[in-house]
């Protein structure tokens, strides 16, 4: 599958891009180190288009991909979003 990679600066670009559409802010106010809850105000439900978001552009390029909901709890910044997205997409 590593005609498929997807780039990390790519999945910061999609994650970026998500929560702007999600939470109605600018992409280039989100930064790796923000907390979803804390610094983005994002709620439950923000998190869940997210994750749908990040199924669907993700799935596109790499083929099949899924967020399982236990690792949900440990997505917390937009960083382990990322690593996350990266770690799992390319494997």
């Amino acid at each position: 599958m590593a005609a498929n990679k997807i780039e990390r600066d790519e999945i910061l670009r999609i994650v970026r891009d998500s929560l702007s559409d999600i939470l109605e802010i600018e992409p280039d106010t989100i930064s790796e180190g923000q907390s979803f809850v804390d610094d983005l105000d994002a709620d439950s439900l923000a998190l869940i288009e997210l994750v749908e978001a990040l199924e669907e552009k993700v799935g596109e390029r790499a083929g099949d991909f899924r967020i399982e909901d236990e690792d949900l709890e440990d997505l917390k910044t937009v960083r382990d979003a990322v690593d996350y997205v990266f770690e799992n997409a390319n494997d």
